[in-house]
């Protein structure tokens, strides 16, 4: 009788186990190979090939030409720097180092054999990204599982997993190729560790191995993505708190960061632009400026002010709009903005109670951080980083509605809706995903890939653009990016205006890497604010008669480049002007005849 009764919760728990993991593979699948549509995010494709760059054994290096970063790095050593080895100095280093290693095993400096075929629409090697993406996805679910199992118990870590599961802006974050993920199991994995530290003070055990286990990670997560230098903050600060003898560790965890982060700062940034931020600095201006992007786009980005007057005011306000997005910056999980009123409830376990006080000022100094830096790309901005918060909130928040369905003693009289409250928590939050998963699998399945808006066609630029340029020359577009990860090519950022367009010709002439042509996508001719020709701030509209082009040719109408006076110039060297995509969408304006892609 005995033996019936060990071996039904275990056949049953095996049951559960292997259903959890058949729904983890097919939506690993279905997400890969049905639903995807390339990498969505610029940022994410600019790492991409930086890590390319850096499995090809050419270092840290970039083909995306900030004009910001030519002049910043001129101001520094007097000279503009060599276009064709230039030296990234953006973004943090960890995530384009993990994508060359990738990148390096598949060997993706090979151009002909990842070339795209004429009949796909997705370019292999985005789907090797997204790929490394979902791997650290899966691993963060596991590694929460741990975490939320050795705090709570199995219940609610098994809830939580599948929360996570079917949280769709962690499968949109997965499939856009940014870091998130990467940051997502770091963080998770330091918080474990942390919590075993706790444990450790709680019984007056050693808490520094845990604790300096926990920095590597956070130290990692730093390098990974620098906005998450707040989240240290508020780490350093309960470990100053909370372990003794107080202020010992805190020191040590300072240390360790200076001891993985400067020589990282010293040969990334310092070095060629003589800054301890490098051109990342100007990532402030997306939240306290006018526009990131306007500022990268500039030769002259020292002359754009900062909106310092009203500055708490401003940040203050920022903060309030990230709070009422919090569901969505959630991934849209219910139950984890409930952590908040969890902060209120008296846990008996005094670890349990002082952990949340961790989570919440880690989570306060990420949100100055967001609010400083900005997040105006919403849910699926590069800096949006709530995200790593809500499997452990949702922990707490599942704790504290559990302790009050238990406390209404429905199971006393119906024990069947004893785990109603989480089948409910479960199905609102998973609904959505689940019921757009049927419609996302006929799309795929029908037109076999869209490409992303604004339109990343790479077909276009890995094998047309490709073809019609030399690896020496240089092509001046609005989604420098896409061009440099697709069509493997140095791709400077559209400047700010005609002046700028010829400052960088001429350097680029200088390096005999010249121009070859301009391409122009609805990431500048749909830009919002464009109309404003010519107004301060304004991210396009000194460019109008370049940018609008493409509406021109759809209109059956002359070129504004070729009528409008000062863009004249522009038009007689690159005359030739070729759509690339349907109905005009990608403008392509070459020194050369475009001839069809080779085969």
């Amino acid at each position: 009788m005995s033996t019936t009764n060990s071996e039904g919760p275990d056949t049953a728990k095996i049951l559960r186990r292997a259903i959890f993991f058949v729904f983890l593979a097919s939506l690993a699948i279905v997400s890969l190979f049905f639903t995807f549509k390339g990498l969505s995010s610029p940022r994410a494709m600019e790492q991409a090939q930086i890590g390319r760059e850096i499995a090809r054994g050419n270092g840290y290096t970039t083909k995306v030409i900030r004009p910001a970063a030519l002049a910043q790095m001129k101001e520094a050593n007097g000279a503009y720097p060599v276009i064709q080895n230039l030296q990234d100095t953006y973004h943090a280093p960890l995530n384009p180092c993990v994508y060359a290693a990738v990148l390096k095993a598949t060997d993706a400096g090979d151009n002909k054999r990842w070339r795209m075929a004429k009949n796909s629409n997705i370019y292999q090697l985005d789907r090797i990204i997204a790929a490394t993406c979902i791997i650290f996805f899966l691993i963060s679910i596991g590694v929460n599982y741990l975490l939320i199992s050795r705090i709570f118990d199995n219940t609610i870590a098994a809830v939580t997993a599948i929360l996570m599961l079917f949280c769709e802006l962690m499968w949109q974050l997965s499939q856009s190729g940014l870091p998130q993920m990467l940051m997502l199991m770091l963080f998770s994995s330091a918080l474990l560790f942390v919590w075993r530290a706790v444990e450790n003070a709680e019984e007056n055990k050693s808490v520094l191995a845990p604790i300096l286990i926990s920095g590597v990670f956070m130290c990692l997560l730093v390098l990974t993505h620098w906005i998450t230098l707040w989240v240290y903050i508020g780490y350093v600060i309960f470990t100053a708190i909370y372990f003794k003898p107080r202020g010992v560790i805190a020191t040590a965890l300072i240390g360790m960061l200076a001891i993985f982060v400067i020589p990282v700062v010293y040969f990334l940034y310092i070095s060629p632009t003589g800054s301890p931020f490098g051109t990342a600095y100007y990532a402030i201006h997306n939240g306290l400026g006018s526009s990131e992007d306007f500022i990268m786009r500039s030769l002259s980005p020292g002359t754009a002010d900062l909106g310092l007057q009203g500055l708490l005011m401003n940040i203050f306000r920022s903060t309030l709009l990230q709070i009422s997005d919090l569901h969505q910056n959630f991934g849209a999980i219910l139950i984890a903005p409930l952590f908040f009123l969890a902060l209120l409830h008296p846990f008996k376990r005094s670890s349990l109670a002082s952990f949340r006080w961790l989570i919440l000022l880690m989570w306060v100094f990420a949100g100055i951080g967001m609010s400083i830096y900005g997040i105006r790309g919403g849910a699926k901005d590069p800096n949006q980083i709530h995200i790593l918060f809500a499997p452990i909130m949702s922990a707490y928040g599942l704790a504290l509605v559990s302790i009050l369905w238990a406390r209404l003693n429905i199971t006393n009289t119906f024990y069947a809706f004893r785990h109603a409250h989480l089948i409910t928590v479960i199905a609102i939050s998973a609904g959505p995903m689940l019921l757009s998963i049927p419609q996302q699998l006929k799309s795929g399945i029908q037109y076999g890939g869209r490409p992303e808006w604004p339109p990343y066609f790479p077909k276009v630029f890995n094998r047309t653009l490709a073809d019609n340029t030399a690896p020496k020359e240089i092509i001046i577009s609005d989604m420098p990016w896409a061009v440099a990860w697709y069509a493997d090519r140095m791709s400077a950022w559209l400047p700010r205006d005609i002046e700028e367009i010829e400052q960088i010709e001429e350097i680029a002439e200088k390096q005999q890497t010249p121009v070859n042509g301009v391409v122009i996508t609805p990431y500048s001719y749909n830009n919002q604010r464009i109309l404003a020709a010519g107004a301060p701030g304004t991210a396009y509209g000194d460019l109008y008669p370049l940018v609008y082009g493409a509406w021109a040719n759809l209109g059956n109408a002359k070129n504004f480049i070729d009528t409008h006076p000062a863009f004249k110039a522009l038009s007689q060297r690159y005359p030739n002007k070729q759509a690339l995509f349907t109905n005009n969408y990608i403008m392509y304006y070459s020194s050369r005849t475009v001839l069809p892609s080779n085969d």
